[in-house]
């Protein structure tokens, strides 16, 4: 089944709904008027933008004086901001719209989105298996459920039913251990905000059970209810932008309303804490972990079976992560970094829980690979994936920690597990940056892997394509992977355009994983470069560290040097090179830009953290601080950010800055949209030379989780139309079919 990830970085891994306001055309005329673009969208035209609401706010961290003009964007529901918003949008799609080739674009990303996928099924405790699968047409994919491998597939939850637009998705399917009830959880509009149903599961009734204001939680089943986390209910207005705090687990039973939940767990003197509630799956312990303000998660657990038992810790701070695995017969199996930056595999006696009693099932790896996942496979395995230079490699354990053989996959990429103690019956899948996923059979005594589904765009043959994985050098010395993609006919004379990403923080590995969507890049004669920046997870916790608070320039500086990379070899130049990052990634090529803007010809930020100084006053910013800092931490920490904050170093003095296209959305509330309303208007306003400095706020839509196809496609046009139409490039291969 679909479940709440383990990890517990909500940065990467989901504002109200203002586009709704339509203006009235002609109350704004004298507004609008000054935002219409000229009548050719080429690139040496001048662009009218339209003036952003402003008040000259500017303030002072220990001193140090801060300019913040377009504070007033801030308010994401006022008047003059949804104007603003009205106006920009304008001024972007008049743009965007008269590019020649936009359609044709369009049109090949529909049919590249348009190929029939399909999930590894998963045994689940009502006997059956369940699987996720899209023919193609569909915004959401669809839970399907069959009696048998091979058996006869019914529909058991289509998300697609849930709205009329996709924009409501599915975000996670629990089932009850005795198979009775299924909770799920929705997402609107992209929102972080969950709310929970419950059905019968046999029957598949819905029952009349309905939790609101749950956020960054599951369904987690003790007999006829389950444990989830939320917030109160926030003030009317605020709901998308306001500080969320006190993150309290509750008790809800089935037929109850949610006024009835009980507090099960909270801490009232940390209401920056996030907490995440678990049950083992015999039902005998309650596990409670708390994030938010440290680079890992503390961890407690709960004796259900005696009304009078008391808390045990394993762990009390938020130094390490401990991701636990499963809770039997008085033991806490778990993966933790405890002891191991790269992380092991661990059993803990809750009777006597102090790390000096822990036994080690799989120690860490002495060659720097991190184990990235532990689960049972049958009753006496397990299964482990290590992460070695970014790519997946997975082995098989016997229940002491033996290695009992390595699972072959086919070349870099990414494999995720079906498996359980239930059963020796075990799938994966598998994909990699031009393979879609397919999904295997796996023999746990014999070791083969037989083909189950595979997932395949017609009319594309990823055998032309070649993936490479380089070293480059950074800044300070530092060696820094990337994989580079790209057609085999693809010659390293200098005349290929490059498109460059990446993200770097947060433990975050960028992986070799697959996109219909950049496929229409390759076929054009594009390169793919993703590097594997310092702040992210691809060689453990020394790797995260070092792209982190007071180190975070090495993420950046990294970044500059993977795209000086690309032009010493010979695959580029300046002219041709385009960088992008999403969030985290977003702050990295605002940040990039400003302190390179000659190395790159275009840039998208996607829904970036743009204002360093401010970040944490709004949602769950507070807890980003662990990997930057905040502005009130100290004078010096404060000096930094406000050093490489992307809207403050803007250059403002005629420098020639590259195309750039902000894209963010009007219910993303992880990253609210007041970071790039503040960069565009900064942006606009400096005389950084007529390349065009657009923003693209969508509407309906978040983070970027569960984002309907339709959606996903008007996106990645847009983008590539920017790109194209700033390179001076027509793309001629299947766009133009």
């Amino acid at each position: 089944m679909v479940r709440i990830s383990p990890s517990l970085n909500w940065m990467c891994t989901l504002k109200n709904n203002f586009i709704k306001h339509k203006l009235i055309m002609n109350r704004y005329l004298g507004f609008i008027s000054m935002a219409i673009i000229l009548s050719s969208c080429g690139k040496s035209a001048k662009l009218n933008y339209p003036p952003a609401p402003a008040d000259g706010t500017t303030y002072e961290a220990f001193g140090i004086s801060v300019n913040d003009p377009y504070r007033p964007l801030e308010n994401d529901t006022a008047a003059a901001t949804l104007q603003w918003v009205e106006a920009e949008n304008m001024v972007t799609r008049s743009y965007l719209d008269k590019i020649p080739f936009r359609n044709n674009l369009h049109k090949r990303l529909e049919s590249l989105n348009r190929y029939s996928r399909q999930g590894a099924p998963s045994l689940e405790a009502d006997g059956k298996y369940y699987f996720s699968a899209n023919d193609g047409s569909k915004n959401q994919s669809v839970i399907y459920r069959m009696d048998s491998i091979g058996g006869e597939p019914e529909i058991f939850i289509d998300p697609n039913q849930l709205s009329d637009d996709g924009t409501v998705a599915l975000t996670g399917i629990f089932m009850s251990h005795d198979g009775k009830y299924t909770a799920y959880t929705i997402s609107r509009s992209g929102s972080d905000w969950t709310e929970i149903y419950v059905m019968e599961t046999d029957s598949k009734k819905l029952l009349s059970d309905h939790i609101e204001w749950a956020k960054f939680t599951g369904a987690s089943w003790k007999g006829d209810g389950f444990y989830y986390s939320a917030y109160d209910k926030p003030e009317a207005g605020k709901e998308f932008s306001s500080a969320n705090e006190y993150h309290k687990v509750y008790y809800h039973k089935i037929g109850t309303p949610q006024s009835s939940d009980v507090v099960a767990f909270e801490n009232k003197e940390q209401p920056l804490y996030f907490h995440q509630a678990d049950v083992s799956n015999d039902e005998s312990a309650l596990i409670v972990s708390a994030s938010g303000q440290g680079n890992g998660n503390s961890l407690q657990v709960l004796d259900l079976r005696n009304p009078n038992s008391k808390w045990v810790i394993i762990e009390p701070t938020q130094d390490y992560e401990s991701e636990v695995v499963d809770v039997a017969d008085g033991k806490v199996y778990m993966r933790t970094s405890i002891g191991a930056p790269c992380y092991r595999f661990v059993e803990v006696d809750i009777k006597n829980p102090q790390r000096d009693n822990w036994k080690e099932i799989i120690p860490e790896d002495p060659d720097g690979a991190v184990l990235t996942s532990v689960q049972f496979a049958g009753l006496d395995k397990y299964i482990a994936v290590f992460d070695r230079d970014a790519s997946n490699h997975a082995f098989v354990y016997n229940n002491d920690g033996a290695m009992i053989r390595e699972i072959e996959l086919p070349t870099f990429g990414t494999v995720a597990f079906s498996s359980s103690k239930k059963t020796p019956e075990t799938f994966y899948s598998f994909s990699s940056f031009v393979y879609p996923a397919a999904i295997y059979s796996y023999d746990l005594e014999t070791g083969s892997s037989q083909l189950y589904h595979r997932n395949e765009l017609e009319g594309f043959n990823p055998e032309d394509y070649i993936t490479e994985q380089v070293f480059y050098t950074s800044a300070d010395g530092t060696k820094v992977p990337m994989f580079t993609v790209r057609h085999k006919d693809v010659k390293a004379d200098g005349t290929n355009p490059v498109y460059l990403y990446g993200y770097g923080g947060f433990n975050v590995t960028l992986n070799p994983t697959f996109n219909p969507n950049r496929l229409l890049w390759l076929e054009n004669g594009g390169i793919y470069a993703q590097a594997n920046l310092r702040g992210g997870a691809e060689y453990g916790e020394k790797w995260h560290e070092a792209g982190t608070k007071m180190n975070k320039l090495n993420v950046f500086n990294d970044f500059i040097a993977a795209g000086e990379y690309m032009i010493n070899q010979g695959w580029t130049t300046p002219n041709l090179l385009t960088i992008e990052g999403g969030s985290n990634g977003g702050l990295l090529v605002g940040a990039t830009v400003n302190m390179r803007p000659d190395l790159f010809k275009v840039a998208i930020p996607r829904v970036g953290v743009m204002d360093m100084m401010r970040y944490h006053l709004f949602t769950i910013g507070w807890n980003w601080a662990h990997d930057y800092g905040t502005a009130d931490d100290s004078k010096e920490m404060a000096q930094y950010l406000l050093d490489y904050s992307p809207i403050h170093n803007i250059k403002n003095d005629g420098t020639s800055y590259p195309a750039i296209l902000v894209t963010t959305a009007d219910h993303d509330d992880r990253v609210v949209p007041a970071h790039s309303f503040k960069y565009a208007a900064t942006l606009q306003a400096a005389n950084t030379g007529d390349a065009p400095k657009l923003i693209r706020i969508d509407s309906k839509a978040g983070h970027g989780a569960g984002k309907p196809v339709a959606k996903v496609i008007d996106e990645y046009t847009d983008i590539y139309s920017f790109i194209y139409h700033n390179l001076g490039i027509k793309p001629e291969k299947k766009a133009n079919e």
